[in-house]
């Protein structure tokens, strides 16, 4: 166990040095102000403070652990070994930096608090992260700090074993249109059929009919193959469907056509099925709470996981909103338009509320790279290169690495081709050393 001395036992600290030592170092830590204490403790120690007591491990602690609320923090990234880091506190200490306010900085999204600009979406981009601006989004810094820090305590305390923790995928298959062309209805599916005609679609014309007619399956169900898939695994996968109302942005079909509640038992009998919670839903509780209430009584147990459509992610609101409904973990934060690290780390965390300055029961996993991210890749080698750089970059810290497919990223429409075999890349890498 690690005794952590410091003047102040503030929420904040517990919270990120849990995280740290918890989650990532796999060590259990605990928290003293008294010097007596701190002293005769014979295992692991360190103190977090503005002054060392004498010659023990010690970080000088920055402030933003002890304050309340947001405050207008001068930021200075600099390169560290590999990789960057910022709050530096001088070469005195056991480490240059105070790793833990820069880990609590980027897991609790403070810069996501801060007056920002957002896309038409209403998202925060990764364009205005400061992970971006100082080239470390492809970096799962926080887990690559933990790992500086367990280095520096071996030294120190040469004769304690840490726990090790090991590399696992955690695959995301969204499925805000379950099928293409069937089970739409006779309005929908009329409207289609104008639409082909009109803009000279005369292939897809030929294709919807066929399907229509049975004569072939519909190109977006793809479940049968998934769960083959997922039969052959430990890791569930985590399957989300999209049931709100029909509307400008959400398409999917009818939850309360039979073949669609079908498909989602189904589902659930192999796989981990949560919410996609439609657009319009994100900002009305009562539609999401309907739509919680919806699922739940298809799959028969309590809703555990859900995820946004268009990630689309308001800090604070969104989590807050979760935590009342008693959601356990979330599958949003990530980036549409970038492969990386919005919270700088691949292992999950607990939503951090700032404006109350309380950690929250909600398990935030971010996911790190997105199916149509790897669509600016020609050729599928360019994407296996990058879906690989990725995955890389996780196994580095033995973290956990977390895609985002699609149902239709495994049809045969053209523009998929090749995803199967990049989706059966991300579960064969946990095999591969």
């Amino acid at each position: 166990m690690l005794l952590v001395y410091t003047h102040n036992i503030a929420p904040r600290l517990k919270y990120i040095f849990k995280q740290v030592c918890i989650r990532i170092l796999n060590t259990e830590v605990e928290f003293t102000s008294k010097v007596e204490e701190f002293i005769s403790h014979g295992s692991l120690k360190m103190s977090y403070t503005k002054q060392p007591l004498g010659n023990e491990f010690f970080i000088r602690s920055h402030d933003i652990l002890f304050e309340q609320g947001l405050s207008d923090i001068d930021i200075v990234v600099h390169d560290w070994e590999e990789t960057k880091c910022f709050f530096h506190i001088g070469d005195k200490c056991s480490l240059p930096f105070d790793i833990f306010a820069a880990s609590f900085y980027l897991l609790s999204r403070y810069e996501e608090y801060l007056p920002h600009v957002k896309d038409e979406f209403g998202r925060f981009m990764a364009e205005d992260s400061l992970a971006y601006k100082h080239d470390f989004l492809d970096q799962p810094v926080v887990d690559i700090w933990a790992y500086k820090f367990k280095s520096a305590l071996q030294q120190k305390f040469e004769d304690y074993t840490f726990a090790e923790r090991s590399y696992k995928v955690r695959p995301v298959i969204d499925v805000p249109m379950a099928f293409y062309f069937l089970h739409k209805g006779t309005l929908r599916t009329i409207g289609g059929t104008f639409n082909d005609i009109v803009n000279f679609k005369f292939k897809r014309l030929y294709y919807r009919y066929l399907v229509l007619f049975r004569f072939k399956k519909d190109p977006y169900d793809t479940f049968t193959w998934i769960i083959n898939r997922q039969k052959k695994l430990k890791e569930k996968f985590r399957v989300f469907f999209l049931i709100g109302n029909y509307s400008t942005f959400d398409k999917n079909i009818s939850i309360n056509r039979k073949k669609f509640v079908s498909l989602i038992k189904s589902v659930s009998d192999y796989c981990m099925v949560g919410l996609k919670a439609s657009y319009f839903a994100l900002e009305d509780f009562q539609q999401l709470k309907k739509e919680k209430t919806r699922l739940e009584s298809v799959i028969n147990t309590q809703l555990e996981i859900s995820r946004n459509s268009f990630s689309k992610l308001n800090l604070p609101h969104t989590y807050r909103t979760l935590v009342e409904l008693e959601v356990g973990a979330d599958y949003t934060m990530g980036y549409v338009n970038y492969p990386g690290f919005r919270a700088g780390t691949c292992t999950p965390f607990l939503f951090y509320d700032i404006d109350f300055e309380v950690q929250t029961p909600l398990v935030i996993t971010t996911y790190h790279i997105l199916d149509y991210v790897l669509l600016e890749h020609s050729s599928l080698l360019d994407k296996k290169e990058a879906l690989q750089k990725i995955i890389d970059a996780v196994k580095q810290v033995n973290g956990t690495f977390v895609p985002v497919f699609h149902n239709y990223s495994f049809s045969n429409v053209e523009r998929w081709h090749g995803f199967r075999e990049l989706f059966n890349q991300t579960l064969e890498s946990v095999h591969v050393e």
